[in-house]
């Protein structure tokens, strides 16, 4: 099949190279001369522009910053060049009400739309294993599935349009949290005079744990895989946590909803970033709370 890939990021390059393994064409096409170059030697044809890349193609894949990105790309490029019967598969986070007006003004065209925003990280961009949530209907959702499918380890249909953006901002609001929960409960230890792999040995068994201890623990050691092994580079950025959080807690203002703990959070990573923080993973918020963070 050949698809369009628009947004070629740290995540949207990984995509793209999966969808190429798995045997599609893929015209690609990213601002960054860079990004596109890394697309092209890993298989994928280069675009001259998001029209270029759409041209031709049955389902368009698109991963980039934000909404305004999103209803700018669709607005400008994307619907003009799609052919009737395209398939439009929108992986970025946004908010949900972009998703929604992006979803509607595709399906008065006549062109079946998804949301899918992703969760996994680099990594798993990169490996193919990242979870989808996807938001459409139930037959643009099975269109979408087997495309999804050669990029992820699981494509969940969560309803209608727009309701995978609300899973997403859901899920990281809830994985922002808990990492400060972690964070909090470590430093707590060592300043309580418990060992740090001590404290996860027990805890990691215990009542408290949670995803953010057991596989991406913010101290050094328990978890060799995790970012706080390699002076938290890599994985997912602060800023892109406190991007998340910060669309968490405008959807509850919307729905007057009670976030306490997410708009804590949101506070929190907002601090962190603002004190050069926004570059290391989110795990690294541990180095703001134990006061040993020194922007660089």
């Amino acid at each position: 099949m050949r698809i369009g890939f628009i947004g070629l990021g740290n995540m949207g390059g990984g995509m793209a190279a999966n969808l190429v393994k798995a045997g599609h064409d893929v015209a690609a096409f990213d601002l960054s001369a860079d990004a596109l170059a890394r697309a092209a030697a890993a298989g994928c044809t280069s675009a001259a522009s998001a029209a270029a890349a759409v041209d031709g193609a049955a389902a368009v894949v698109t991963m980039l910053p934000a909404g305004n990105h999103v209803a700018a790309v669709y607005g400008d490029a994307v619907f003009a060049a799609a052919a009737a019967g395209t398939l439009l598969l929108d992986c970025s986070t946004i908010d949900v009400a972009t998703a929604k007006a992006v979803g509607t003004d595709a399906a008065a065209r006549g062109l079946a739309m998804v949301d899918a925003p992703v969760s996994g990280g680099i990594a798993a961009a990169n490996a193919g294993t990242l979870t989808f949530m996807v938001g459409g209907t139930a037959a643009a959702f099975a269109r979408a599935q087997p495309i999804l499918g050669a990029m992820g380890k699981a494509v969940i249909h969560a309803g209608a349009a727009g309701a995978g953006q609300a899973a997403k901002i859901c899920n990281n609001m809830l994985l922002g949290a808990s990492m400060v929960a972690t964070a909090e409960a470590f430093v707590l230890a060592q300043k309580l005079g418990l060992d740090a792999q001590t404290f996860f040995d027990i805890s990691s068994q215990a009542s408290g744990q949670c995803w953010s201890m057991t596989s991406y623990c913010p101290v050094p050691g328990p978890v060799p895989s995790a970012p706080s092994n390699r002076d938290y580079e890599g994985g997912f950025a602060a800023a892109l946590m406190l991007k998340d959080l910060k669309l968490a807690v405008e959807a509850a203002h919307s729905v007057d909803a009670s976030v306490p703990m997410g708009a804590q959070a949101e506070e929190l990573y907002a601090s962190f970033a603002a004190h050069g923080g926004a570059a290391k993973d989110f795990s690294a918020v541990i180095k703001l709370l134990d006061g040993s963070w020194r922007a660089d």
